[in-house]
């Protein structure tokens, strides 16, 4: 299935949100709130959602839930936002299985980390990519490379392995290097998308296709319009609108884990009525929530 937002420039779409998965009180999968949830993201602005990654609470879901997940999110948004599945684990099978199931589902996309904690070597993370990717057929792939988290960076080389892959085309950097950035785009071809929000304007400025945020479970439209503004050329209207939205990322992005705040910010805002996690994620504390309502109100967004 075609994105109905895909193009050369940014083939994902343009602020993607990083979608958390709802869960009933008793901690099961709620199809009902992903797909209010999705829907609401979608009519405030993310022309993009990734469903099943971390901030979906990938590790604590199973294979089945995550193709039931990603079902609900094609009815409700596939015919207006660019859906990608989330399939990368540190089990190339695992991933296999998941790339194979969100083929079958329809998924614009997939949403590959690299294989965290065990550390394989460059050779072995390649092998990884292009397995996984052949499983997803003619599915095209963004990387997820964020060696805070996994342990491993994807060295210079392995990107220049992967240039002329016809499906690997863009990576979710949570790097932070601008310059590395700017040359991989340079030499590769490779799409980045900014996977920090802190960091989305400078990478929008260095020519980044879009945006993979958490923040924007509150912020979709002011993205939105900071990605508008970049691409007219005001960065003073861009540097207004990040300078706006400065509380609201410290208070989401820096205090707890982003799904935590994302969940609470949702409920703040009126779209889920509770704030369930699955261990080992706690849902936030009252203090915690408060820190977000203070972000939010500051950032005019409540």
């Amino acid at each position: 299935m075609t994105s109905p937002l895909a193009t050369e420039a940014a083939p994902f779409g343009r602020v993607l949100t990083a979608m958390v998965t709802p869960f009933t009180r008793e901690g099961e999968l709620d199809l009902a709130d992903a797909q209010k949830v999705a829907s609401y993201l979608v009519d405030q602005g993310s022309d993009g959602l990734v469903i099943s990654g971390t901030t979906g609470e990938s590790p604590t879901t199973t294979v089945a839930e995550d193709g039931r997940l990603l079902a609900a999110v094609l009815e409700a948004v596939g015919d207006r936002a660019t859906v990608v599945a989330g399939v990368g684990t540190n089990d190339t099978r695992h991933s296999v299985e998941l790339a194979e199931q969100a083929k079958k589902a329809g998924a614009h996309g997939l949403l590959l980390v690299t294989p965290y904690y065990s550390k394989p070597p460059q050779a072995g993370i390649l092998s990884h990519i292009e397995e996984v990717a052949r499983a997803g057929d003619d599915t095209p792939v963004m990387l997820y490379d964020i060696p805070g988290r996994t342990g491993v960076t994807i060295a210079d080389d392995t990107y220049a392995r992967l240039a002329d892959h016809p499906l690997v085309i863009a990576v979710k950097d949570a790097l932070g290097d601008l310059n590395r950035g700017a040359w991989l785009m340079r030499e590769t071809g490779i799409k980045i998308y900014s996977g920090d929000d802190p960091v989305n304007l400078p990478w929008l400025a260095m020519g980044a296709s879009g945006v993979v945020s958490v923040v924007s479970h509150a912020a979709a439209g002011a993205y939105a319009r900071m990605v508008a503004a970049v691409d007219a050329g005001d960065l003073a209207t861009a540097r207004s609108i990040n300078n706006q939205l400065l509380p609201a990322v410290k208070a989401m992005m820096t205090y707890t884990q982003g799904a935590i705040t994302s969940k609470a910010a949702l409920q703040l805002l009126g779209v889920v009525e509770h704030r369930t996690m699955r261990s080992p994620l706690l849902e936030a504390t009252d203090e915690e929530v408060a820190i977000v309502r203070d972000g939010l109100v500051a950032s005019g967004l409540l």
